[in-house]
């Protein structure tokens, strides 16, 4: 028999996941009142979403290293608190300028959060259960991510844009306590061995191609996010509203699919899983360039791709994070993150301009072109899901083949 589910300390480990996301995406719908309250250009209040972006690309293996050289449940307490006091001063900002730094800040504590939070995920839970709460860490990630807008447009209703930074104080008070009291002190000395440097982490195949797999499939997900709004709107007509249930459609299945991937992986081993999500995705890709869509074809393309998405995830982390020792945990997942964010990257810049290409000038263009440009995206998605089925069935053969040797 296994042993029970330490449900206090996965509240706290859930918890900062959850926080991580919800700082992206509840600030966002701030944008316009932030330029107005400051009187700034739109390219200028950009920089209170991108400097929390690029801090947390920027810091993500460097706070794994850290965690383990330091201790993984003291840099998480650590940046739990720097998420915290970086909401304060946001929501105190007195200039643009200000909350752009304030906002650096969280993002350094988000980091933090991320890359402790899957560390510890091993040494709170016996390995058989891995995989579920894997997927439970993708399901508060999906939820942050979609509870984001809904939550940031009724406080700027209420109260303004500085609520939007409040709300997120006693949570990270809450946090704060829950890992304080359910997370022991259980990490190792640092090893008298060097840093673990880009690529002796990389030269390990399995971890390698469990990273560039991670970037491949966030280069896709990205791809929903930059042509799914122009494809409802401009080729299928969508007033904002329906649009904006459409796209939560994505979140919602990430975060109701989370738990039960993380199941699958435990049940069936990450291999088959990974397999299994990445073939969901494949589908969902090409039926987004070989049917004839409407605003239903689109969603239920959508799910498709989105569930196979969640397993993928919850299968992958799981594979990457396993069987590693306490004094390369925080490293390798900053690096897992690491990779996940260049993919959003990837997929925003790479994958954004094959979707302008195929349509050609946004504003002008007819519903039949902005179709044409998102087959011609979703067709280039496509391959970077071949090539992640390829890097994954290399990856077991090579397993085999060391396995087979005598």
């Amino acid at each position: 028999m296994t042993s029970p589910t330490p449900r206090g300390a996965l509240a706290g480990l859930s918890l900062c996941m959850l926080l991580a996301a919800l700082g992206t995406s509840i600030a966002n719908v701030g944008l316009p009142q932030v330029a107005e309250g400051f009187t700034a250009a739109f390219a200028a209040v950009q920089w209170v979403v991108l400097s929390y972006l690029l801090a947390i690309t920027a810091v993500l293996v460097g706070v794994g290293r850290l965690g383990d050289r330091f201790g993984h449940r003291r840099l998480l307490l650590a940046g739990v608190a720097v998420f915290a006091v970086a909401c304060a001063l946001c929501s105190a900002a007195p200039s643009l300028g200000a909350l752009v730094a304030a906002r650096a800040l969280q993002g350094l504590g988000a980091a933090t959060m991320m890359a402790m939070t899957m560390a510890l995920v091993t040494a709170t839970v016996p390995k058989e259960q891995t995989g579920r709460v894997m997927g439970l860490l993708g399901t508060m990630s999906a939820v942050g991510t979609g509870l984001g807008p809904a939550i940031g447009g009724a406080l700027i209703a209420a109260s303004g844009w500085r609520a939007l930074f409040l709300v997120m104080l006693p949570l990270a008070a809450l946090a704060f306590v829950l890992v304080q009291r359910t997370q022991a002190d259980r990490d190792p000395p640092p090893p008298a061995g060097g840093r673990i440097s880009v690529f002796s982490a990389l030269h390990d195949r399995a971890l390698g191609v469990g990273l560039g797999m991670s970037t491949l499939v966030a280069a896709v997900m990205m791809t929903t996010l930059v042509a799914g709004p122009f494809y409802l709107s401009h080729g299928l007509g969508l007033d904002p509203t329906p649009m904006g249930l459409a796209m939560a459609v994505g979140p919602c299945v990430a975060a109701l699919a989370g738990i039960p991937a993380g199941r699958l992986t435990d049940r069936w081993g990450s291999y088959a899983t990974t397999l299994g999500g990445l073939l969901c995705m494949l589908a969902g890709c090409l039926m987004l360039v070989l049917l004839p869509l409407d605003a239903a074809g689109y969603i239920g393309a959508l799910v498709i791709l989105t569930l196979g998405y969640a397993h993928f995830q919850a299968a992958n982390n799981t594979a990457v994070m396993s069987n590693l020792s306490a004094d390369r945990r925080g490293v390798i997942a900053g690096w897992l993150n690491l990779s996940r964010n260049l993919g959003l990257i990837i997929g925003a810049w790479a994958l954004g301009a094959v979707f302008a290409w195929g349509t050609g000038d946004l504003q002008s263009a007819l519903p039949a072109a902005v179709g044409q440009g998102l087959r011609v995206t979703f067709a280039v998605a496509a391959g970077l899901v071949v090539l992640a089925l390829l890097l994954a069935l290399g990856r077991q053969v090579k397993t085999l083949q060391a396995t087979a040797a005598p």
